[in-house]
């Protein structure tokens, strides 16, 4: 038997002229703004396949370009991390009466509608509180994170947060899974990754 919760689907994009600063020595600041732009709609695209989607962003261009691709969007006054926008993209879902979120990087070149719609197909069969997180390859980082209720867990995104979430979900006593997904596991950070998405492509 599944759980109908309204889900809505948090994707969190940075200013494009700061995004990809790691990838500096690979890529030209023309090259970096392409590419966390391609990557941005590519997310929001397929969170679409998840219900509601809400892109939380500092930057008044981002903001301006997710709008006409159909999300609704929460302006932030300042960047001040992933964490921090999180936290203000699930009270805004929280108020907009969704009993899950799903946070999702937007920082994933191989992310599909598919994808989403496989993940919460996961999830639907699973009894709140849970949490379902989808590993990044390397560095023990989160690239996707289901809470049912939103509030399931704190937020640690950052290197090692899949450790961190599973820990924090033991404490509370919240049902925690791992959700493996190819499509969702490569984020671009450093130069090395570059390198698995053209193997990938």
């Amino acid at each position: 038997m599944g759980f109908e919760l309204k889900t809505w689907v948090i994707v969190l994009i940075k200013d494009f002229d700061s995004a990809k600063e790691r990838l500096r020595p690979a890529l030209g600041s023309k090259s970096r703004r392409q590419l966390a732009r391609g990557n941005a709609h590519l997310a929001v695209d397929a969170a679409k396949a998840g219900g509601h989607v809400l892109v939380v962003t500092g930057s008044d261009e981002v903001a301006d370009l997710a709008a006409s691709w159909g999300a609704d969007v929460l302006l932030e006054p300042r960047e001040e991390g992933q964490n921090v926008a999180a936290e203000r993209g699930r009270k805004r879902a929280e108020q907009g009466g969704a009993g899950a979120v799903l946070l999702l990087s937007s920082d994933l070149p191989l992310v599909t509608p598919e994808a989403v719609r496989a993940l919460l197909a996961s999830v639907a069969r699973l009894k709140p509180p849970v949490a379902v997180a989808v590993p990044a390859i390397g560095r023990g980082g989160t690239n996707a994170l289901y809470l049912a209720p939103p509030d399931a867990l704190g937020l640690h995104f950052g290197d090692d947060s899949l450790a961190r979430f599973r820990e924090d979900a033991e404490g509370r006593g919240v049902k925690f899974a791992v959700h493996h997904s190819d499509a969702m596991a490569l984020d671009l950070d450093e130069p090395s990754d570059l390198a698995r998405l053209r193997r990938a492509v």
